[in-house]
């Protein structure tokens, strides 16, 4: 055993020495720098490139066997000597392990490149000046490659007598790179900073790890650097995985892959991250072919604006991609985020190269809208405090870069269920839409604070509530081609009902038209036309509503705050034309004008018959008796109508007509839409009837009832009009001296009776004594 262990340290010693002695007569007899023109001729004649050594060519012989060299450049066939290299590198070592010379197999143990810099550029035609190059080695003969890059499984190449190669590099390591791609075809300059790449038992067979990390920078000039801009976008990158090659294949795999990355893209912003796992990802380089399994692309997103904290998001993909084919299938998306979403889908892309196209189906579970919309920096103030807390949605989709459309759209909002389709440009430049719904409350969705809390204090509140926000996007409207048709069973807005509406708009040009609004409204019609003309600086607007046949009774009902039953009974109609400017609720009324002719068929006060109570007086006056007849609960009106004169938001008419049986009333007032003032001026008149308990003297005819209604919508409504004591007091002198004469005032107190007394009660408490009174100051 001792002898054996003795030969063993003999041989040791002597390859020892022999190894000793060859790395002596290296060093001693060999110049490496002797290299230098073999090599760069050798890579001009493989590459094109010509290649400068400034710096040595250094042997290393231990740990290990190396060769390193330093500050090498290289510069395109055509490219000055005097540009910056095309190419360049600090300083490159390659070694290899000393136990396989032994078998007869080299074996790279280390590959470092410190400080690359690369310098790459397209011509505004699109043309890269690194095209040359791929070109030329495409067109070398790769035999002697693949050879060389045999593994090691296959053994010495005995018959050759020569070396094998073995592709197991125990380290590779990029290290401080630099690389610059000036895109003149974009004008934008990009460039990775401080690239350090490391991998790890490198080889064809099996995977291995490998990790990356750089800076990469993007400027939006190409002479942002000599300006000393900074950056307009910087992102930092990280990457790790384990790398499977197959160089025959031309196959590269990815596995485990971990990829990060934190952008900023303002001075002083927090940063945006967003990071990329994938359990496999493979790309086929000959076919052109990439897949991703099991991807899932997280999100931290921060705007400082608009909200507070990151923004959560998940997007879980599969991915295949064929460039050749232009064609690319995402599978299995699941988009995740906070206050309850999640879109589901897939979609199949074509056209990859020339002209992108995308068709697929997505499918939004309920979640809630409204925090959405205020990330995206618009601030609702509804007057449903819970609208848009449902939304949910399904659809085929299709579209290319520049629009999309829902062919097949079911879509929930609250209680509201809408089907149809719609598209649109993805500039908001177009929009078309052509959906049927099954109810829709639109005071659910009404802007304004103030909406909620006046929302039980009746239509006029309602709709013309001061807010000073923009009703519209008078930008968008000027740019927008508009073709839109909505039908809905059921329409609630400002707490009036709508039935089957069906509305349809049309614009292009900067005009957007209402061409069709049709409603069933109260057992009527309601229709209108209308346009918004946004060519200008300021909105101008045209409406032409029609209203015909509308019950009065249970539209009253519905406006009244206090809903109590409705004091007036009718069909209604009106119509006109309408116009107006602006973008607010204030401009838009300040600046209202037009006219509209209104009209009441079939009407009547209900429970109050005004035509007996003034009957009643006339024969009280007359007479001293009351009628005979019965009469009718209701006031039957045989005509109301009157032409309202609309001029910067002031109502007015002077034409306002009423008839019922025994009495014509006549009238004239306005209305400020602004102030929500009105001052109306009516005068009732006695007229003779078929009741000769109710014969009306011809003198007593021309006695007016004048009866004044004045105030502000807020004001109490009993407070609002009242009887004109002074003018009827004028009137009834006059009347009475032509038709009393001398008579004295005690017979004239005997014969209003209780008609006076009756009197309190319909024109307010107080009314018939300041009469007793005017007349007594007759005939004193």
């Amino acid at each position: 055993m001792k002898q054996l262990l003795r030969i063993l340290l003999a041989a040791v010693g002597i390859l020892a020495i022999v190894a000793v002695a060859a790395v002596v007569y290296v060093t001693t007899f060999l110049d490496p720098e002797d290299f230098k023109p073999r090599l760069t001729a050798v890579v001009e004649e493989q590459t094109g490139l010509h290649l400068a050594l400034d710096g040595p060519i250094n042997w290393s012989f231990y740990p290990r066997i190396g060769v390193s060299v330093e500050q090498a450049r290289t510069w395109l066939p055509e490219q000055p000597e005097d540009n910056p290299a095309f190419a360049a590198v600090d300083r490159a070592e390659v070694s290899v392990a000393f136990g396989p010379l032994l078998r007869g197999e080299i074996a790279v143990d280390g590959l470092t490149l410190d400080g690359v810099r690369l310098n790459l550029e397209r011509d505004a035609q699109g043309q890269g000046n690194w095209e040359p190059l791929l070109e030329r080695l495409s067109e070398q003969n790769s035999g002697a490659a693949e050879t060389v890059l045999a593994p090691a499984s296959a053994g010495p190449n005995a018959d050759a007598g020569n070396l094998a190669v073995v592709l197991s590099i125990a380290s590779v390591e990029v290290k401080n790179a630099d690389i610059r791609f000036r895109d003149a075809q974009t004008e934008a300059l990009w460039r990775l900073q401080q690239l350090n790449i490391s991998g790890s038992n490198v080889n064809p067979v099996r995977a291995f790890p490998l990790k990356a990390m750089f800076t990469l920078t993007k400027h939006n000039r190409l002479d942002a650097e000599v300006l000393e801009r900074d950056p307009d976008m910087t992102s930092e990158v990280n990457l790790e995985t384990r790398m499977r090659l197959g160089l025959e294949e031309e196959l590269f795999v990815l596995e485990n892959t971990a990829l990060s990355t934190r952008t900023h893209t303002k001075a002083n912003e927090e940063p945006q991250q967003l990071s990329l796992k994938a359990a496999e990802i493979v790309a086929r380089m000959g076919e052109q072919q990439l897949s991703i399994k099991e991807g899932l692309l997280e999100a931290g997103l921060r705007n400082a604006e608009n909200w507070q904290g990151s923004l959560a998001l998940a997007l879980a993909f599969g991915l295949e991609g064929d460039w050749q084919a232009q064609t690319a299938q995402l599978k299995e998306l699941q988009l995740t985020g906070p206050d309850g979403l999640r879109v589901s889908g897939h979609l199949n892309l074509a056209q990859l190269r020339d002209a992108p196209t995308y068709s697929g189906q997505i499918t939004a579970a309920p979640f809630t809208l409204r925090p959405w919309l205020s990330r995206a920096g618009i601030t609702l103030t509804t007057a449903g405090e819970s609208a848009l807390s449902d939304v949910a949605m399904t659809s085929p989709i299709k579209g290319d870069t520049e629009q999309f459309s829902l062919p097949s759209l079911s879509l929930v909002v609250d209680d509201s269920t809408f089907t149809g389709e719609l598209s649109a440009a993805l500039d908001g430049s177009r929009l078309a839409f052509d959906l049927a719904g099954d109810q829709l409350t639109l005071d659910h969705y009404l802007p304004g604070a103030a909406t909620a809390k006046q929302a039980s204090r009746g239509l006029f509140r309602k709709a013309f509530a001061q807010n000073g926000d923009s009703l519209l996007p008078q930008t968008v409207l000027g740019e927008l081609t508009l073709e839109g048709d909505l039908s809905v069973d059921k329409l609630v807005f400002a707490g009036l009902t709508f039935d089957n509406p069906r509305l349809q708009l049309r614009g292009d040009n900067g005009v957007q038209r209402l061409t069709a609004f049709e409603s069933g409204f109260y057992q009527g019609q309601l229709n209108a036309t209308g346009q918004v003309d946004a060519t200008g600086s300021v909105l101008e607007w045209l409406l032409s509503p029609t209203i015909s046949n509308v019950q009065v009774a249970p539209l009253i009902e519905t406006i009244s705050a206090d809903e109590e039953a409705s004091p007036l009974r009718g069909r209604f109609d009106l119509s006109g034309d309408l116009t107006s400017q602006g973008n607010t609720r204030e401009s838009l009324i300040s600046n209202l004008n037009g006219t509209l002719a209104a009209r009441l068929n079939d009407g009547a006060i209900l429970d109050t018959n005004i035509s007996q109570q003034m009957c009643e007086l006339v024969a009280q006056l007359e007479a001293g008796e009351g009628t005979q007849r019965d009469w009718h609960p209701d006031s039957r009106f045989e005509r109301f109508e009157a032409t309202l004169q609309i001029n910067n938001g002031v109502v007015a008419s002077d034409n306002l007509l009423i008839t019922l049986p025994g009495i014509d009333v006549q009238g004239e007032g306005e209305f400020n839409l602004t102030s929500m003032n009105f001052d109306t001026r009516a005068n009732a008149r006695l007229v003779d009837t078929a009741d000769v308990a109710c014969e009306v003297n011809p003198r007593l005819e021309q006695l007016p009832l004048p009866v004044r209604c004045e105030g502000h919508l807020g004001d109490e409504r009993t407070e609002w009009c009242r009887f004109d004591r002074e003018m009827f007091q004028t009137a009834v002198v006059d009347l009475l001296r032509n038709e009393a004469g001398e008579r004295v005032n005690e017979e004239l107190e005997e014969r209003l009776g209780d008609s006076l007394d009756g009197l309190d009660e319909r024109l307010g408490e107080g009314a018939a004594q300041e009469l007793r009174d005017g007349l007594r100051g007759l005939f004193n």
